[in-house]
């Protein structure tokens, strides 16, 4: 797929965890076989923005206080089951309270719990009253400090990333603007100085982590940029200067453009409402000025504002406005996994993980096909199988 052609007829060897060989060449004596027919082999879709331990479903807005991070972690184990079986083998996850997205990602490594692989961020870091803060509740109702990463100043920024870091984040978020799910007045309004940007990725870049910059608008993005983030998720205000910089710094951009036709304005409160009808137009003239400016763009989904599982919707919105199918998918493979720094997933080649999904038919013809997995392998274990002919598992001579 690094290639983005299709090969007939090929043979993939998994031995272990990991991809033994690739090829047209017969299999080896005595080993099981798995024939999936004509389907499409791809290597394990990534997910760059997701929140595993969180939805938008019931009354989410008084959840903060309302539930605890136990609670939390209970959802997260029912979506990590259902993003892994829609063929998502990798996440990165960006913002989950009491740090249920660390000890979720413990519990799939521990094979307690079924799921993708992750990559925990923990809290997200924001100011207070900021997007990552938990507006709209009377004085005194959770009240949250760098611990929790509301955090202001270099000081505080800088507590907050090593405490993240310390209790098992591996990338961190920082809410550089305003956003659309909470209750500040502006979408997009900058929320950190440029100054406690640059002290957050100077600190993780010390940790030898990355950080995904949630930013809405056009100042707060140019900040992240110069900031050194690995990536502006969101992105929704684009100019050609942040374009150009962008471009040149090869920060990555991770829309999320599904949730655009998915979530429903009238059903958030009026504020809220109106923040999102603000946004939505810009955020897919900014998707289209990023693509066409050369923009290296990974698959980010923001699943939780929509139905976890639905994560593959986000391909067929990215084509709609422009973009190529192996583009798209390139984006959920080699770009994310460029994206993550890891070099052991995102392609179907001899001595990467055995991460491996299917789909019936062609995804470069109907990207949409993506969005019926019937395969699924995760470190040479299926997780999901409708595709394969009935002799499954027979050793062959």
């Amino acid at each position: 797929m690094a290639g983005g052609r299709l090969v007939p007829d090929a043979v993939v060897v998994v031995e272990g965890d990991r991809i033994r060989s690739v090829g047209a060449a017969g299999v080896p004596s005595g080993a099981p076989v798995l024939d999936l027919g004509d389907a499409t082999l791809l290597p394990g879709l990534i997910d760059v923005h997701t929140h595993l331990t969180q939805d938008i479903s019931g009354d989410w807005i008084h959840r903060p206080v309302e539930e605890t991070p136990a609670d939390w972690a209970i959802r997260g184990v029912r979506n990590a089951r259902l993003t892994l079986h829609a063929g998502f083998t990798t996440v990165r996850d960006v913002g989950a309270y009491g740090f249920t997205d660390v000890a979720l990602d413990r519990a799939i490594e521990r094979g307690m719990v079924e799921g993708p692989r992750m990559v925990p961020s923990a809290h997200a870091i924001g100011t207070t009253g900021g997007h990552c803060d938990l507006t709209g509740f009377a004085p005194g109702i959770r009240e949250e400090g760098p611990e929790s990463g509301v955090a202001d100043g270099v000081d505080e920024v800088l507590r907050a990333v090593r405490y993240q870091v310390k209790h098992g984040a591996r990338v961190i978020k920082v809410c550089a603007t305003a956003g659309v799910l909470s209750f500040e007045g502006t979408v997009g309004a900058q929320q950190y100085s440029d100054d406690e940007l640059r002290a957050i990725v100077e600190e993780a870049g010390r940790q030898g982590l990355r950080v995904a910059a949630h930013a809405h608008g056009t100042e707060g993005i140019l900040a992240a940029v110069r900031a050194g983030v690995a990536s502006i998720d969101h992105g929704s205000i684009l100019d050609a200067e942040a374009v150009r910089l962008m471009r040149e710094r090869g920060t990555y951009l991770v829309p999320n453009l599904h949730l655009l036709d998915a979530l429903d304005p009238d059903s958030l409160p009026p504020p809220l409402r109106a923040k999102m009808l603000e946004i939505v137009p810009l955020m897919r003239e900014s998707f289209r000025r990023a693509l066409e400016g050369g923009v290296k763009i990974a698959f980010g989904t923001d699943a939780a504002v929509f139905p976890h599982g639905d994560n593959s919707r986000e391909f067929a919105a990215r084509v709609r406005l422009g973009m190529t199918p192996i583009e798209a998918i390139r984006g959920a493979t080699t770009y994310a996994a460029d994206l993550l720094g890891v070099d052991d997933r995102g392609t179907i080649e001899a001595g990467k993980l055995a991460d491996l999904i299917a789909v019936r038919g062609d995804p470069l013809a109907d990207v949409t096909a993506l969005e019926r997995v019937g395969f699924v392998m995760k470190g040479g274990v299926v997780v999901r199988d409708e595709l394969s002919a009935a002799d499954v598992g027979t050793p062959r001579d």
